[in-house]
């Protein structure tokens, strides 16, 4: 086989979003002609893990780990957190306006660490991985960024060693939702998009998640780019089989769950309004109504809540092992997929619609009625998208999914899922290798 190096940051036992679409692709990989190989941090800074993903991990696969240093330890030192505290991207606090010393982390974080906080791994790992190929025959790299220093990482392998390069962005770098919060200065904006630049016209492929994504890309780079989703991994849904979720035994109430991180630019407004609004006008639903959230979700979301007196309806876990996320999943009577209220949200694809399309229950969706996301939910019949700020839209789905739930309806009949699986998607990116390695 031929074989790739693929340069991430988040690798099993790392749990978490941001692991998922490099570990299923890895796994599917050997089917399609080509081997990967891992290059990780031994050291990574994500106190959240997860061993059931450890399954996934393809028998004798080569992970190579070197040593990370990083900043977040001083930056809890400094702002009093605990070590086990989850920091955010670009340290931006959830919930409440940043203080004057978390500004001033925030004014440190854009300025000083290009592209992120990773940025000292970048040189030792293009001398480690520079001794490993004069070693080990590597015939393409893929890296896979945020953080986007992973790129960094392969453009200096190519220069080196011209070895051909797919650089792959599951979120974007100068366009992300948060950029425009980081406090840059004229300088440090300049550097990231010239950093970003290069790493868009020198790579030989470069490949996003969804259309939108793409495009917005093209227009920086002045190039093709591919689009290869997120996707569904079938074995995360055996024994029961993919799309049948209103076979199994719903958990109790007309309940709406969330899966995953939850943060203030995805807080749905109108959706607490409208619900609080129909409590009040019907008891029953009141009754009936349940408010599930698994994952990390912001306080404010539950002053939102509390505002519409809907707190006592609320119920939150803060983390579940993937697999247990999968099967209560496949349980939830509607799965709720609020999207960022932010000026790049046409192309936000998360990873979870794809896994909510194979758990097989209704999708209602918060975002643009227009944007990647509904094209995918119109396309396989998975649900409902209602604009951010749309209440009688919102109230109609709402009031519609109650009566189904009600008469024992609420359910959906899928089609052309099967195009999203993890596997199949792997085999558009094991073609996209084979172009490049010619």
């Amino acid at each position: 086989m031929k074989k790739v190096l693929i340069i991430t940051y988040y690798w099993p036992p790392t749990g978490g979003a941001g692991v998922q679409r490099w570990l299923k692709f890895s796994k599917y990989f050997r089917k399609f002609g080509w081997e990967p190989v891992i290059y990780t941090p031994s050291n990574p800074d994500f106190p959240i893990n997860d061993e059931t993903l450890l399954k996934d991990v393809p028998a004798d696969l080569t992970v190579l780990k070197t040593k990370i240093t990083e900043p977040y330890d001083i930056y809890r030192k400094i702002m009093g957190k605990k070590k086990t505290e989850t920091v955010n991207q670009g340290f931006l606090s959830e919930g409440k306006e940043n203080t004057l010393l978390q500004s001033a982390m925030i004014w440190v974080r854009g300025n000083f660490f290009i592209p992120d906080a990773r940025k000292f791994w970048i040189n030792p790992s293009i001398s480690y991985l520079s001794d490993y190929i004069k070693k080990n025959k590597i015939d393409a790299v893929i890296s896979t960024g945020p953080p986007h220093s992973m790129h960094l990482i392969a453009m200096g392998l190519k220069q080196k060693h011209h070895i051909p390069w797919i650089a792959d962005f599951r979120d974007p770098w100068t366009q992300i939702d948060f950029y425009s919060q980081l406090k840059l200065s004229s300088y440090a904006d300049n550097k990231h998009k010239k950093l970003e630049n290069k790493v868009l016209t020198r790579a030989n492929k470069v490949v996003t998640v969804s259309p939108t994504c793409a495009s917005d890309l093209q227009k920086l780079g002045n190039r093709k780019v591919d689009v290869i989703t997120n996707g569904f991994d079938t074995d995360d849904f055996i024994p029961i089989a993919i799309g049948i979720g209103s076979n199994l035994e719903l958990l109790n109430g007309f309940l709406f769950h969330h899966t995953g991180a939850l943060n203030k630019d995805r807080n749905p407004y109108t959706l607490w309004k409208v619900l609080g609004d129909l409590s009040k006008e019907d008891p029953e639903l009141k009754k009936d109504l349940v408010l599930k959230f698994t994952g990390k979700t912001d306080a404010i979301v539950f002053e939102s809540l509390k505002g519409h007196g809907l707190l006592e309806n609320a119920q939150k876990t803060d983390y579940m092992t993937h697999s247990e996320v999968v099967k209560i999943m496949m349980q939830s009577p509607v799965l709720l997929l609020p999207l960022n209220n932010t000026p790049n949200n046409k192309g936000v694809l998360s990873g979870k619609l794809f896994e909510y399309l194979a758990a097989g229950r209704p999708i209602f969706g918060i975002g643009m009625p227009d944007g990647d996301a509904a094209v995918i939910l119109k396309e396989t019949g998975a649900g409902t998208i209602c604009d951010f700020d749309d209440y009688e839209g919102t109230k109609k789905t709402v009031s519609d999914l109650y009566q189904k739930y009600k008469t024992n309806q609420l359910s959906v009949s899928l089609s052309s899922i099967d195009k999203y699986s993890r596997e199949s998607c792997a085999m558009q990116y094991a073609e996209l290798l084979n172009e490049i390695t010619k």
